[in-house]
């Protein structure tokens, strides 16, 4: 998940880890914690992966980020060649792992690089997915109601609002995404 995050971002602009760090929050949401402690070992073996590159350039050019103090504030990482391939074979993943609940919102931050078919497919896995969750929890609340007390019931009914609207949401997504990809009529 951070591979693809990180890919990402540096395929829009080179970036040192500070202004990496932020924009993964800003990408990702402040949902997502990513401390300097996984982002730098993740980069470590992008480097030694050939991924990305290093540059001991000016950090304050790079993408308007602020002037940083040290030796780590002044490396700059930029995708390479074969992070551009990596990145996209990351894009082009339709399956299972695309549509879980920790790395669907990657695959869907960088929907604007992915391939309209990969889109839909993603979009349909994760409906599915969410579709039969929600029939799990449906079939959970039928049996234990009577049991439930009104905080764990509100809960449970809670959850199900949520998925649902998840559903719902995934619906308009993959009809629009289907309306968009069809060739305009003469």
């Amino acid at each position: 998940m951070l591979e693809l995050a990180v890919l990402g971002l540096l395929h829009e602009s080179p970036l040192h880890g500070y202004e990496l760090r932020q924009r993964l929050k800003a990408t990702l949401g402040t949902f997502r914690a990513f401390s300097y402690g996984s982002l730098y070992p993740t980069l470590r073996r992008m480097r030694d992966s050939g991924w990305i590159a290093e540059d001991e350039g000016d950090a304050e050019v790079v993408a308007g980020a602020p002037a940083l103090t040290g030796r780590r504030g002044k490396v700059v990482y930029k995708l390479t060649a074969d992070g551009k391939e990596k990145l996209q074979e990351l894009l082009a993943e339709a399956g299972p792992s695309s549509w879980e609940d920790e790395t669907f919102g990657v695959h869907f931050a960088f929907f604007s690089q992915t391939d309209p078919e990969v889109r839909v497919r993603i979009l349909e896995g994760r409906r599915s997915r969410l579709e039969e969750r929600r029939e799990g929890v449906r079939s959970g609340l039928a049996r234990t109601r009577e049991r439930l007390d009104n905080y764990t019931l509100q809960l449970q009914e809670h959850g199900l609002e949520s998925v649902e609207r998840e559903v719902r949401w995934l619906t308009e997504l993959i009809e629009t995404e289907r309306n968009n990809s069809k060739p305009a009529r003469p």
